[in-house]
């Protein structure tokens, strides 16, 4: 991140420009910002983010406007990785702003950028871009078939924010086992945070499709949607403000009878990028566990063989906002600087995926309370929250290693992977970005 930025301004509008300069304590402060334009590094432009978190914490518009200003000036949604990254930052921070000041500040992006909708082969190509959803198909697929020997029934729950990408992969190994492929059936649940990617075909039609690929591969299969009664909504997806209404929901159907549990079945749990959007909080009562330990109690009660688990390796939960934008900041340039490793500035994919990541910062910057979904917690810590709720560790055997790495030679040599613990970790230039992990209730060790 060491990239000097020189570049076009994104399309956000700072209005007031005399705020620039009515304030005596910032006069200075301005100047010395502009003897910086051309010749600004990442870590110069991190301070800049901090100094306007700041300014808007303490309801400083017109610093906040200053320190704006001088980032305009150099963030470019087309420009090098350091520059669309900062572009994004601004949207986010002018959207904070916006809500303070409304009268200084004319926003037109963020949350009320387009969702476009994308076809199952648009997504297909979405996922294989970078390693960042792979990677954790990869090492839980792998760890999944291992447990599942033997065994000639096989029940996944799929809690993942990628529609099913995952099985594929999964139905076509089964179809080659030498002992024949075993009868799978996953279930999904009707309801998905409301994120990127999204598609233009329900889960029904994905459960379709599945069957389809499964019944040309020999492979017994069936699909199953786990309703959720109190969602009107199409496609279960809902705004922020009403999820946790659907959170309690979702855990009441998650039970033996509403799962059609059976006996004769090997169970699964795949969680995939899904923990992070249940809160931290329960909204009833501050002595009520999170939704979060909620979950785990109750997935723990079916009484599960095996638990994926797979997430972005950040703490992106701390609530005061200037540790939210280092955090962020020193961890999503490293889908950025991926993408300019082999797509062109003006590519379309490639600005799709940034804008994905950009709805993802602003959610992190600009909200709060129980509008801001995206609250990521490290491997490490999310290991010592399976250990509270007395969930034990597996080891990713040499096979899933061998595996992974292989996955990664198709990619940019910049990805690698290494052992933490029991996790894997997917790392780009040797920075953590994705973490892999595989668990069992203790009492099944």
């Amino acid at each position: 991140m060491k990239a000097e930025l020189r570049g076009n301004a994104p399309p956000i509008s700072l209005q007031n420009p005399s705020l620039f300069t009515t304030s005596p304590q910032t006069t200075s402060l301005s100047g010395a910002l502009r003897g910086c334009l051309g010749s600004l590094d990442g870590a110069c432009i991190e301070k800049l983010l901090l100094h306007c978190a700041s300014a808007l914490e303490s309801n400083d518009v017109t610093l906040a406007q200053q320190v704006m200003w001088v980032l305009n000036n150099v963030a470019s949604s087309g420009g090098d990785p350091n520059q669309r990254l900062t572009s994004w930052f601004l949207r986010a921070l002018i959207s904070r702003a916006s809500r303070v000041c409304p009268t200084a500040m004319n926003f037109n992006g963020g949350s009320t950028l387009q969702r476009r909708l994308m076809t199952v082969t648009e997504l297909a190509g979405y996922v294989d871009l970078i390693p960042w959803h792979r990677f954790g198909f990869c090492a839980s697929n792998s760890v999944i078939l291992m447990a599942i020997q033997g065994h000639s029934r096989v029940h996944i729950l799929d809690f993942s924010i990628t529609h099913c990408m995952q099985w594929p992969t999964l139905i076509d190994t089964l179809a080659k086992r030498p002992e024949g492929p075993p009868s799978l059936r996953i279930s999904v649940p009707s309801w998905r945070p409301p994120v990127p990617p999204l598609l233009n075909v329900s889960s029904e039609e994905v459960g379709m499709r599945l069957s389809n690929f499964a019944k040309f591969r020999d492979v017994p299969f069936e699909f199953n949607v786990i309703e959720d009664s109190s969602s009107s909504i199409e496609g279960g997806i809902i705004s922020e403000e009403s999820s946790t209404y659907h959170y309690d929901s979702l855990l009441n159907q998650l039970n033996p009878l509403s799962l059609g549990l059976r006996d004769d079945e090997f169970l699964a749990i795949n969680c995939q990028n899904w923990l992070r959007y249940l809160p931290e909080e329960r909204k009833e009562s501050a002595h009520e566990a999170s939704w979060r330990d909620s979950f785990l109690e109750t997935i723990k009660g079916l009484n599960p063989q095996i638990i994926t688990v797979v997430d972005e390796d950040c703490d992106l939960g701390a609530s005061s906002l200037t540790s939210r934008i280092t955090t962020c900041f020193n961890y999503l340039w490293i889908p950025f600087d991926a993408l300019e490793t082999f797509l062109p500035k003006d590519s379309c994919q490639r600005m799709e995926y940034e804008a994905d990541i950009g709805r993802k910062i602003e959610n992190i910057i600009s909200f709060e309370g129980i509008q801001r979904i995206e609250r990521l917690e490290c491997g490490i810590k999310l290991s010592q929250r399976m250990r509270n709720a007395d969930f034990s560790s597996i080891p990713f055997c040499e096979v899933t290693v061998s595996e992974v790495k292989f996955l990664l030679d198709e990619h940019a040599s910049g990805w690698g992977m290494k052992k933490e613990d029991d996790m894997l970790v997917l790392t780009w230039k040797g920075h953590n970005s994705v973490y892999a992990t595989a668990w069992v209730p203790s009492g099944l060790l």
